[in-house]
């Protein structure tokens, strides 16, 4: 099982909260994913997440509390994945992707709101809501249902 760590960005607006997305397509279809991914060789979670948004995005963030924790399983590929999303607060510069760290086509900021409708990676756009809602840290949330893109 391969390990991703992610950072929930978000930025409040006049009417709004808005979350940062990585849109990618596959298969057709539009995939927004937190930014984030695999850890190097002796490299923590935060670790992760502050040395891949900085490479894809170019801009530096503070890794806050585990949000939560769950996994993808996904059997038409066998790629099992234990997705660990933390807040990612005080963004510090304006996001622009890298074309040579990421195959993402754009940045696209979200309304908390529409989180549960959008095909997400990992699809978590209901435990983030409620997260929002709450503010209470979700935990395990055990199995992710992850619909497949090709």
């Amino acid at each position: 099982m391969k390990v991703r760590p992610c950072a929930l960005i978000w930025q409040q607006t006049a009417s709004n909260v808005e979350v940062l997305f990585m849109r990618y397509s596959y298969g057709g279809h539009d995939v927004f994913a937190l930014p984030g991914g695999s850890p190097d060789r002796n490299e923590t979670l935060p670790e992760t997440i502050v040395r891949e948004v900085q490479e894809e995005l170019g801009v530096s963030v503070d890794v806050g509390e585990m949000i939560l924790a769950g996994e993808m399983l996904l059997s038409q590929r066998n790629d099992d994945v234990l997705h660990v999303v933390f807040a990612g607060r005080n963004l510090q510069g304006i996001p622009v992707l890298n074309p040579i760290e990421t195959t993402a086509l754009e940045l696209v900021w979200k309304p908390v709101s529409e989180l549960h409708g959008l095909n997400l990676y990992p699809n978590v756009g209901k435990q983030l809501q409620a997260w929002f809602e709450s503010a209470v840290d979700l935990g395990y949330v055990g199995r992710i249902e992850q619909q497949y893109f090709g």
